[in-house]
């Protein structure tokens, strides 16, 4: 056009469509959208986007005991609520020993989550429930068994009512400190951003 200089529209006109994008204001796309380092952003922040299920093997010690805690104990609660008797000692001694453990593992998660803190910006959720912080299956296993021991410990409980079998409600800390220990280790958070950040 007549009216253009240097390719630039004259004053009162505004380029639409792909013009009024350009150069700066194009949207990548696929890859490019993620950045060469594969972040994809989350709000301000940014997080790998590598936390997939081919992380899954890691902290595996972990989802494997949470699941044998989960066993044990559904074992012995049923056990008890079939024969309150012969199983009430047994029921106490495991629903104490997983509870004391679980404070053990929850106390250790916290105190490598306040180390990480220092770089990484670590909420509960992520954390302690492995939200965006874990593989799919990883969250799924932990959340499952933590569930389970929840499940469980209220049924037997309900089952017996004012018996031993209300120790079991303490066991759901030992799936709960397992999951923030793998969080606190294993998990993937956003960087924790510079206090001069804009």
């Amino acid at each position: 056009m007549a009216g253009r200089r240097g390719g630039r529209p004259p004053d009162g006109e505004r380029p639409v469509g792909r013009e009024a994008r350009g150069s700066a204001g194009e949207r990548p796309v696929g890859r490019e959208a993620r950045g060469s380092a594969g972040e994809r952003p989350v709000g301000r922040e940014a997080v790998p986007a590598t936390v997939t299920d081919g992380r899954a093997d890691v902290g595996r010690a972990l989802v494997v005991a949470s699941w044998v805690g989960t066993v044990v104990f559904t074992a012995v609660a049923v056990a008890a609520v079939i024969s309150l008797d012969t199983f009430a000692p047994v029921v106490i001694v495991v629903s104490l020993v997983l509870f004391a453990l679980g404070c053990v593992a929850f106390a250790w998660a916290f105190a490598v989550a306040v180390g990480r803190s220092r770089t990484d910006a670590i909420g509960i959720g992520g954390l302690f429930f492995l939200v965006g912080s874990a593989p799919t299956s990883v969250a799924r296993h932990m959340m499952a068994s933590f569930g389970a021991q929840t499940v469980v410990s209220v049924a037997a409980a309900a089952a017996r009512p004012f018996s031993s079998l209300a120790f079991g409600i303490l066991v759901p800390m030992w799936g709960l400190g397992l999951a923030g220990l793998w969080g606190a280790r294993h998990g993937v958070f956003a960087p924790r951003r510079s206090d001069g950040a804009s």
